[in-house]
């Protein structure tokens, strides 16, 4: 029956595997972060420690030779507004305190009126150069050199003829302004600069008010502090003694004691202190009187020594980190491998020269020269590893080619040493321009028209060498390293045993990817601090789309 059959399923689910677990990667996130910014400082200690020492010498050395300068605060305290009552009774109406009216009185405390009161009470127009902090000895050498320089220009002419000179020598433009402009403008000057040593700031959140004044001269310092505080108090009292006379109902007594007060505020205010009497009346209380200071406030020479080493240690954290992301030369293994996705299967110490000789290639003698030869050991294994299908029907055909920058014969005449060291017949197609008079290279075997039956090989400590390029620059020119020829060549020397192709520098001409063709497989050397990561990456692709198998990467540390 129909209601019998079972239904159509369709297709059958897909089976989702569960042991697959998605495995993150170690190169991301805050610890690969963590882990590179240590490897980085690690990497440049030195250049570190000396930035921030260097931070820490140049601002020890500016902090000593700025001047010291002293602080002195008075304090009040605000009290309810007491009002003189319209009756005959000798006490007053008070008035609640709240705290918007203390952002009020400290912009009373910070007004220009308020301040003059100071200003003009203590004469301190003459006292200009007392009340600003004295400059340091950095300061007057560059106000020294400003002066030098512009009393040259004006002895060379350079300056027009309505330009004149101030005290300290610098040119200003147009006439000389008049005596009284001009005391007019000093007036003003030292007028803006006290205001803006003087400082006035709540506490907290009470009604308690400091008033602070900074200067090079100690006992002026408590002088403003405590004259700023008489004025204060004396602006209060005064509107009060106003508005006591301006009542018709008031006893003499409450004026007597208004003008009383009014007088010692006045007073204070002229003298730099507080005012002798009490002085009920006023709108705030004295809590804390300015004395003067027995130790400088400024400059703090430890807190700017601390500060230029950390602005030092971060200057030279953040040009590393720059100079990190914009240099794309290769300088470790881990970079190179990352960025071209190639095994790099041995870092060349730096100690042998450009053009090495061949009897120093391969030598134990020393420390660095074991070193060397282990290095030599590890790239023919990896040769051998990597073409080890190809090794059990023939013989190798070994190529390592350069990018720029260094040329690798020394590396291949090594490796054809090593390898007839154990027990190999090597041939090795040299880059080396050969020698006069000795044997056709293959460009001239090929200019020539020579078989390659008939190839001479120089034999150079056990290795049979044949160079690639002639020592004739036209034939070079004109030779064709794609010839059929140049393959029946080195099937040749394959036959007796491994063939080592030490490759013409890859991006000067095409005979390198003409050569490679023939290789089982190839290593690309690069320098260190002189080829970029993109050049290898750019060379591996070059290599690849002719064909060739590119097994690896080759850093190379000497010098150039």
């Amino acid at each position: 029956m129909i209601h019998n059959s079972p239904p159509n399923l369709g297709s059958p689910p897909a089976i989702w595997r569960l042991d697959d677990t998605p495995t993150s990667n170690a190169d991301e996130g805050p610890i690969a972060l963590l882990r590179s910014i240590t490897t980085l400082a690690l990497q440049y200690r030195l250049t570190l420690i000396a930035c921030t020492a260097a931070g820490l010498g140049i601002a020890a050395v500016y902090a000593k030779t700025l001047p010291p300068v002293f602080t002195a605060t008075s304090t009040l305290l605000l009290e309810a507004r007491r009002q003189a009552a319209a009756s005959n009774s000798d006490l007053g109406a008070s008035q609640n305190l709240d705290l918007n009216r203390v952002d009020s009185e400290l912009q009373i405390i910070r007004s220009e009126r308020l301040l003059s009161v100071v200003f003009n009470s203590l004469d301190l127009e003459n006292k200009n150069a007392e009340q600003r902090p004295p400059r340091g000895r950095m300061d007057r050498w560059i106000e020294e050199l400003l002066g030098m320089s512009a009393s040259v220009t004006a002895r060379l002419g350079l300056t027009t003829g309505g330009d004149t000179l101030d005290r300290t020598g610098r040119a200003t433009m147009g006439p000389a302004p008049s005596d009284a402009v001009r005391d007019t403008n000093a007036r003003q000057m030292a007028f803006e600069s006290f205001a803006k040593l003087l400082s006035a700031r709540r506490v907290g959140q009470s009604y308690v008010i400091e008033i602070s004044y900074t200067s090079s001269d100690p006992a002026l310092t408590a002088r403003v502090a405590n004259a700023a505080v008489s004025a204060y108090l004396l602006q209060s009292v005064s509107f009060k003694a106003q508005m006591a006379r301006a009542g018709a109902d008031v006893f003499q007594s409450r004026l007597d004691a208004l003008a009383m007060q009014v007088e010692a505020a006045t007073a204070a205010t002229k003298q730099g202190e507080l005012p002798r009497i009490s002085i009920p009346d006023a709108d705030a209380r004295v809590i804390g009187a300015a004395i003067a200071p027995l130790t400088p406030s400024g400059p703090r020479t430890s807190l700017i020594t601390i500060l230029g080493g950390v602005l030092g240690l971060i200057g030279a954290l953040f040009t590393l980190a720059l100079n990190v992301g914009l240099d794309r030369k290769v300088r470790s293994v881990r970079q190179l491998s990352r960025d071209t996705g190639l095994p790099c299967f041995a870092v060349i110490p730096k100690m042998f020269r450009r053009r090495a000789p061949f009897s120093n290639a391969f030598s134990t003698t020393s420390q660095a020269q074991r070193k060397y030869a282990v290095v030599v050991r590890d790239l023919r294994t990896a040769f051998e590893t990597t073409c080890s299908s190809v090794r059990k029907e023939r013989n190798l055909v070994m190529a390592v080619v350069s990018v720029g920058g260094f040329d690798v014969s020394t590396l291949c005449m090594s490796l054809a040493t090593h390898t007839w060291n154990s027990g190999r017949y090597v041939t090795l197609f040299s880059r080396e321009t050969p020698r006069t008079g000795s044997t056709a290279s293959v460009s001239d075997m090929l200019i020539a028209n020579i078989p390659p039956e008939k190839a001479a090989f120089e034999t150079q400590d056990g290795v049979a060498v044949l160079p690639i390029l002639s020592s004739n620059a036209d034939t070079n020119l004109y030779v064709d390293l794609h010839d059929p020829r140049v393959a029946r060549l080195i099937e040749a020397a394959r036959a007796k045993g491994y063939v080592v192709l030490d490759l013409p520098m890859l991006g000067a001409s095409m005979d390198a990817l003409a050569l490679a063709v023939h290789a089982d497989a190839v290593l690309i050397s690069c320098c260190v601090g002189v080829n970029t990561r993109e050049e290898v990456s750019e060379a591996m692709q070059q290599l690849r789309r002719a064909g060739v198998n590119v097994i690896g990467t080759v850093i190379n540390q000497a010098t150039r």
